[in-house]
């Protein structure tokens, strides 16, 4: 073990390294690493290293191995023995060395792969004097290649025989100490890459976030849906109420804003004649950071032809009832230590249905608008719009206020008032309302569905609405006047949905903050 190593290994309980303790060692590294360059032996040179198998694999098949070995031998200690030396697996595995044993002529070290660690035997006398004696210079966190052979330790823990061991990759900065790993949050968004090497949990999670994914995509593709990429550059600020980043193209001196919704593309791709579409997009929202929002973001929307919110609602209850076996392998988990109910069918209210029971006040009492506002002051609820709040206003004001930190079950709040909807149809029966929803599981917002306006009237009017109140607080919103367009030729009925593709990763992996799953959120410099 060398110098260093063997510092760490005498002081097991010491607080992470100082500033100077890391800039001491990386200078130790350094010389090191000069050292094998005056060797013609520098590391970093090395192009490829021909890896047969991971340690997980090895895992599983040296345990296969040896079941069959064991079923021939019947119970006979020799027959056992003989056989595993017939079956010897023969090994070639890389990896990082995460932790050091020195037994003097004989060292233990732990090799963590992409998969998983695997326990590696290196002794003097198998892989010769002069490579031992380089070996015991090197360092944990250095990345090795291992020739050697499975067997399992007599404290029966399977492991390689190392043969021949190559450094195929000098670590010139000391990991974190292991007993404390990487603790520090902000220090594990900052150095993801640290943070994965010391800590196999996250690592876990974003393989999950993958497979997720993974499954969402075919559950949308066994449907007949098609995946498609519009543009992430928009030359509008449209009226929405998300607040746009803003760049410049140089070659057409225009400036063009990052897309906060990918929305008005896909719809376009109905009109062309696509009846199922979907995309997993990057959106941008200039907008303040919490646990469970970051500027950027991934988001998943789909839209199908010939359905309304009805149908979209079916299809996220299935998709996340699908979602949550597969990844989970059951229907109830656990999210921050509250018991969620997947798999049972979800509650489903009206907003003024919501309102009602969690606050007590009924929507349709209200004569008119005043009224409306009447009862807000009463109850002491905030409405933004002040003395222009119209009934659908005031609605929206007690469901923030009361409704929504309820919601902890799966539940689906339908039906919303227009005055929040400007691209959701109108209830045919009540054109106060819209046909749209939203889904929310643990108090948090998790989707937003609609029946699609489809009305190029209708909707040019409501853009124009949404872009002048945007305009009066100093933004630069336009009307998309090519979408309005785009449906003049004719968009069939249509549902859309859209949800936050990390919100439900954080649900389904039990993440407390939205950073914990991604892996390079987004941070103000240090300096």
């Amino acid at each position: 073990m060398s110098e260093e190593n063997q510092i760490n290994a005498g002081q097991p309980e010491q607080d992470s390294q100082t500033e100077q303790d890391i800039h001491i060692l990386k200078k130790i590294r350094i010389e090191k690493l000069d050292e094998l360059k005056a060797k013609n032996k520098n590391p970093y040179e090395i192009t490829k290293y021909d890896v047969t198998i991971s340690n997980a694999e090895l895992r599983k098949a040296y345990e296969d191995s040896e079941a069959k070995a064991a079923a021939e031998a019947g119970g006979d200690e020799e027959k056992l023995k003989a056989a595993l030396e017939a079956s010897r697996i023969n090994v070639k595995i890389a990896g990082r060395i995460m932790s050091w044993r020195d037994m003097g002529k004989a060292n233990f070290i732990d090799v963590r792969d992409g998969s998983d660690r695997m326990q590696v035997y290196v002794r003097m006398n198998d892989i010769g004097e002069d490579q031992f004696a380089e070996f015991k210079k090197w360092d944990i966190g250095d990345i090795v290649g291992v020739e050697g052979f499975a067997f399992r330790t007599r404290k029966g823990e399977i492991s390689v025989h190392a043969q021949k061991i190559e450094l195929l990759s000098k670590s010139l900065l000391p990991l974190p100490e292991k007993w404390h790993g990487l603790q520090d949050r902000d220090m594990r968004y900052r150095q993801r890459y640290v943070d994965l090497i010391c800590n196999p949990d996250v690592k876990q999670t974003f393989v999950n976030r993958s497979r997720i994914l993974r499954e969402i995509r075919d559950f949308l593709d066994s449907r007949g849906y098609l995946e498609v990429d519009t543009p992430v550059l928009h030359t509008l600020e449209i009226g929405a109420a998300a607040r746009p980043f803003k760049t410049h193209h140089n070659a057409l001196d225009i400036d063009m804003y990052l897309r906060i919704e990918t929305e008005l593309y896909l719809k376009r791709l109905i009109v062309g004649g696509f009846d199922k579409v979907y995309e997993v997009g990057r959106i941008f929202r200039n907008e303040g950071m919490d646990t469970s929002h970051n500027p950027e973001f991934t988001s998943i929307e789909m839209y199908q032809a010939y359905t309304d919110y009805l149908g979209m609602m079916d299809l996220i209850e299935e998709m996340y009832r699908e979602l949550t076996l597969k990844i989970c392998g059951k229907g109830v988990i656990t999210y921050q230590g509250t018991e969620i109910d997947m798999a049972s069918p979800w509650e489903r209210l009206t907003m003024v249905e919501a309102v009602k029971k969690y606050a007590g006040v009924d929507y349709n009492d209200w004569a008119d608008d005043a009224a409306a506002r009447a009862c807000a002051k009463e109850k002491g609820v905030e409405v933004e719009e002040g003395t222009s709040a119209t009934k659908g206003h005031v609605l929206i004001a007690f469901f923030d206020a009361f409704v929504e930190e309820k919601l902890i079950q799966p539940t689906i709040i339908y039906d919303y008032p227009v005055e929040n909807s400007p691209l959701a149809k109108r209830k045919p029966s009540d054109p106060a309302f819209t046909e749209r929803f939203e889904y929310f599981i643990y108090c948090r917002e998790m989707g937003n569905a609609f029946s699609e306006l489809n009305d190029p009237i209708d909707q040019r009017e409501r853009f124009v609405k949404q872009a002048e109140a945007k305009r009066a607080q100093g933004a630069n919103a336009s009307v998309d006047e090519d979408f309005v367009t785009a449906l003049e030729y004719g968009m069939p009925p249509t549902g859309g949905l859209g949800f936050g593709l990390d919100r439900l990763v954080m649900l389904l992996t039990d993440s407390g903050s939205i950073r914990d799953v991604l892996l390079f959120p987004t941070m103000k410099p240090l300096d």
